[in-house]
């Protein structure tokens, strides 16, 4: 397992960063124990959680495994979103995410977390109301970086451009969906992630299970077949078109779809580690072969022509076009 630095924050992390969604859910607790040894012995030392994966449960299963490592991990987490009823139990103001972080610190049984996400993007709450959470707890010793997830390049980079100007500790790490039929990151999320030297840890590389070939194959298993989001988010019959040739081209290659779907998202150059998940052993391995393959500029470019390109920001695609011919 190779490393890579962190955006600008001078941290090495593994090529690979583990989510632990499952943990508590689709996984119990001895499941969960034996793939994060699984990932340890494999070299990666960066987790991704969030304290509303299984109401907090992920946090609690994952703060126990990490306890004799925690000084060589790099631990991540994410608050927004409710696990409780209570109406300000939620969203970016200063008040939800101080009493936030202070429970995950609990769950997690650490002193501080390495990245705090927010979650979502909070439409009712100013950035720099947000931001100023986010410097109060780097301030405090209980959050080293400051980080987003799900939130659109204009809206990361008024924060950043907020932080600058007040002298706070800037965004270093941004998490957005990214794989072959979800490409819009390519538009302005990477290049200004780039352009700021912000780490990016996408999410969702193998599209939900649909690029593994196995919803083609009749399975009904499956978060595409369980959850409503899933079924909504790759219901499109382009994407289905697109799984279909994907998988098609991986078996004539000897490919594994799964291990080449996340090598495919990796080998962008502005991210840094892809996120990976599974609900058991047998489907992390696939996961784990993903840094064997040499997703070659070329590898790059057949897969990507499977797919579609999404415009410019400018939506000028045909000028794209002309220059490429």
């Amino acid at each position: 397992m190779k490393t890579k630095l962190l955006g600008r924050t001078g941290v090495s992390v593994s090529e690979l960063c583990f989510g632990t969604m499952s943990f508590g859910g689709d996984a119990d607790e001895a499941t969960s124990a034996a793939m994060y040894k699984a990932v340890r012995d494999a070299g990666i030392n960066f987790f991704d959680t969030a304290n509303e994966y299984s109401k907090g449960k992920s946090e609690e299963i994952l703060g126990k495994l990490i306890k004799d490592d925690r000084d060589d991990l790099v631990i991540t987490t994410k608050v927004f979103n409710p696990i409780r009823p209570d109406v300000n139990a939620k969203g970016g103001s200063r008040r939800h995410i101080a009493h936030a972080v202070e429970l995950c610190l609990k769950r997690l049984q650490t002193d501080r977390i390495d990245v705090l996400f927010m979650h979502r993007f909070d439409a009712v709450t100013p950035i720099d109301e947000t931001m100023r959470a986010l410097e109060d707890l780097v301030r405090a010793g209980k959050v080293i970086y400051p980080a987003v997830s799900n939130w659109s390049a204009w809206q990361t980079q008024r924060a950043v451009d907020i932080q600058e100007k007040m002298g706070w500790s800037r965004l270093q790490v941004t998490q957005p969906m990214y794989n072959l039929v979800k490409r819009q990151a390519e538009v302005e999320i990477l290049p200004m992630a780039q352009h700021n030297g912000i780490g990016v840890i996408p999410y969702s590389p193998g599209a939900a299970g649909l690029l593994s070939g196995k919803y083609l194959a009749g399975s009904n298993s499956g978060r595409l077949k369980t959850n409503k989001m899933y079924e909504a988010r790759y219901s499109d019959e382009w994407m289905l078109e697109v799984a279909e040739k994907y998988v098609a081209f991986c078996k004539q290659h000897g490919l594994h779809p799964v291990s080449a779907a996340i090598a495919w998202v990796g080998s962008h150059p502005a991210v840094t580690a892809p996120i990976i998940g599974a609900r058991n052993l047998d489907q992390l391995k696939d996961s784990l072969a993903s840094v064997k393959i040499d997703m070659t500029p070329e590898l790059r470019k057949e897969l990507s022509d499977l797919s579609r390109t999404p415009p410019p920001a400018t939506d000028r695609l045909e000028e794209q076009r002309v220059v490429a011919r």
